[in-house]
């Protein structure tokens, strides 16, 4: 059982939508809801819904549930049978990487699922050249975008360009480039440089919607974080039963 969960009431905040599916759910458990200094955060939402919940509350032990009039769950995944197993111990704690990136001046963007470096004009492809551990690894790239993921984020955008994920590693997908292969998978050590030979392009964290302007010129370091966001259930939130009902609009 997790030292985290010992039966004494945990501030709880809750975030995400259709709370009001998942409020009276945990009249039943011993929490104590707020909106700040939170123990916890639960996020009632898909995807979207844990990004913004780590963007807001970052470094604080996050549990992901999905919400059932958007998400339809297989059996052993309701609401209120994650919640037991999450009050009670039984979910599995995943400790997660970002990957970082730091701009010229010196901004920094953090990312649980990715970094994506796209063209602000949507009818020019943006120029970059990047570098892996000081050595040039792709002299010059032209696509729409590149992302660069976590493990965790790798089944997201990273995967709708390569149709493949990795299970460790920094990985980069270059989206419809011109030359070369569409992606790799670098050791979780690398450090990665890329810089922006013809823009302007766009650098967003995630789904946040503050985006970072890149112009000719300019670059950014780029490397993944030591694991720091305490998650609890993914495998749960990533139940393939559940996945295949949402594929199939059941």
């Amino acid at each position: 059982m997790d030292d985290f969960f010992t039966g004494k009431p945990l501030r709880v905040l809750v975030y995400g939508r259709n709370l009001e599916d998942l409020l009276p759910l945990l009249k039943s458990f011993p929490v104590e809801l707020v909106q700040e200094k939170p123990d916890l955060v639960i996020s009632h939402g898909g995807d979207g819904s844990l990004l913004g919940a780590e963007r807001l509350y970052p470094g604080i032990p996050k549990c992901p549930i999905r919400d059932r009039k958007q998400n339809p769950k297989c059996p052993l995944h309701s609401e209120l049978t994650t919640l037991e197993n999450l009050f009670s111990g039984k979910l599995d704690r995943s400790l997660l990487e970002k990957v970082l990136a730091t701009t010229g001046n010196g901004t920094i963007l953090k990312g649980l699922n990715d970094l994506v470096l796209s063209r602000e004009l949507v009818s020019s492809a943006i120029r970059y050249r990047v570098w892996v551990d000081d050595t040039l690894f792709r002299s010059q790239v032209v696509s729409d975008s590149l992302v660069i993921a976590t493990p965790f984020g790798s089944t997201g955008y990273f995967q709708s360009i390569t149709h493949g994920n990795f299970k460790a590693g920094l990985g980069l997908a270059f989206n419809n480039a011109m030359d070369g292969p569409n992606f790799t998978v670098l050791p979780p050590c690398a450090k990665v440089r890329v810089q922006i030979l013809r823009g302007p392009a766009l650098l967003a964290a995630d789904n946040n919607p503050n985006m970072t302007l890149l112009k000719d010129q300019d670059s950014i370091q780029v490397c993944l974080s030591k694991p720091e966001t305490v998650v609890y259930g993914i495998k749960v939130f990533r139940c393939q039963e559940c996945y295949q009902l949402r594929r199939n609009g059941i």
